[in-house]
């Protein structure tokens, strides 16, 4: 018995490390985003939809400034959504410094509208006629130089409506580091890179942390008005691109921008019990996402033990099934071992996988649970799920 379910574990973690380094392969071995030079730079408008951002505006709207894209046909609109702390007089400071920022304040939130979509809508609005690309950045991501000049050349080059780039992630404290490294990596088993780009795909892989959008795209679908009311309007608005007929692609933007998602344990808990749920497509879906990862999180643990007392115990069959329990338990160690090293993180965090998973699926249960209650919280706004 102890051999079976020894092997049984083992061919388990060598499909999962099959699977993994598909994945990385899917996502890495695609072109890399790299400044370009465009012959006619197209017209860009970058909108920053904000709501109690004072400690990441200025950071955001700096690196924003300070971008190498001609300034000429760029321009960078700061939408206030009624916060209640400094964000706007932080904002409009930076605007009177530089001539090609400006920001403005939302209305009332409309009947049935949620905050991020409505700020988005008003930002798209407030942009230049002759806008041709849609870029929206959330306010917690810091933008290197080349961000704007890259995405622009290879998503015009490559002929997309849409482009999406994952930021690198920044976690400092404690709650991050233990949880969103886990959070990604259930996301990326969960989700088929190549088969989510591909144009008869009717789902699409994006983050709302950049998005951007050709504006005949945007305009076909309506924009953020046909999203209006979902939370996350990111995934809904690069459906809807891709049905009208036009490509959609997330690529790794590591080396071009950054953000913190979170700082600690209550924004992460608010953040994540607000976006799991469509994040994972679903109540029962990330139920069984949370419980297959808690399990085989804990597997990595009490698999090799187990088969150790067994053997212990004069079990002769357990000699031959230690082994390949200890290697496959060894692989997953190393997998997360080398995961904190991909997010910069002190190697010792790859040790506490178990409990990462343990306290993601805690959230996904909170999450299920708020939703099933109609009920979402995020930066002192009480919405109706």
């Amino acid at each position: 018995m102890s051999l079976m379910v020894s092997c049984a574990w083992a061919a388990l973690v060598a499909w999962l490390i099959v699977r993994a380094i598909a994945q990385r392969n899917a996502f890495l071995a695609l072109p890399d985003i790299l400044a370009g030079n465009l012959e006619d730079s197209p017209n860009v408008s970058v909108v920053v939809p904000a709501r109690n951002e004072a400690g990441n505006i200025g950071r955001c709207l700096a690196s924003l400034a300070a971008q190498s894209y001609p300034k000429a046909c760029l321009s960078v609109i700061v939408v206030d959504d009624h916060s209640e702390d400094e964000t706007l007089s932080i904002a409009a400071s930076i605007a009177e410094t530089y001539s090609h920022v400006q920001a403005i304040g939302c209305p009332a939130l409309p009947q049935g509208w949620k905050g991020k979509p409505h700020a988005c809508w008003i930002g798209a609005k407030a942009a230049p006629p002759e806008t041709e690309w849609l870029c929206f950045i959330d306010a917690d991501v810091e933008a290197g130089p080349d961000l704007i000049a890259g995405a622009v050349c290879f998503a015009s080059g490559e002929g997309l409506g849409l482009l999406s780039l994952a930021p690198r992630q920044e976690l400092k404290s404690f709650a991050e580091r233990l949880v969103m490294p886990c959070g990604f990596y259930s996301l990326a088993f969960r989700q088929d890179i190549r088969r989510l780009e591909a144009q008869d795909s009717l789902d699409a892989s994006v983050t709302g942390q950049f998005m951007l959008i050709r504006r005949q795209a945007y305009d076909a679908v309506e924009g953020h008005a046909a999203v209006s009311h979902m939370i996350c309007e990111d995934a809904g608005l690069a459906r809807l691109i891709k049905q009208s007929g036009f490509r959609a692609a997330f690529r790794d933007g590591g080396r071009l921008l950054s953000t913190r998602m979170y700082t600690g344990w209550s924004r992460l808990w608010q953040g994540l019990t607000k976006n799991l749920v469509d994040m994972l497509g679903g109540q029962l879906p990330l139920l069984s996402a949370a419980f297959v990862a808690v399990t085989l999180g804990w597997a990595a643990v009490f698999v090799p033990c187990i088969v150790f007392y067994r053997w212990a115990q004069g079990d002769a069959w357990s000699c031959w099934a230690l082994g390949p329990a200890l290697a496959a338990s060894a692989a997953v160690l190393g997998f997360h071992i080398a995961g904190a090293r991909h997010f910069r993180i002190p190697l010792w965090y790859g040790l506490l996988f178990p409990l990462g998973y343990s306290m993601g699926a805690v959230i996904a249960a909170d999450s299920v649970v708020r939703r099933r209650r109609g009920r979402v919280v995020w930066k002192g706004r009480v919405y109706s799920a």
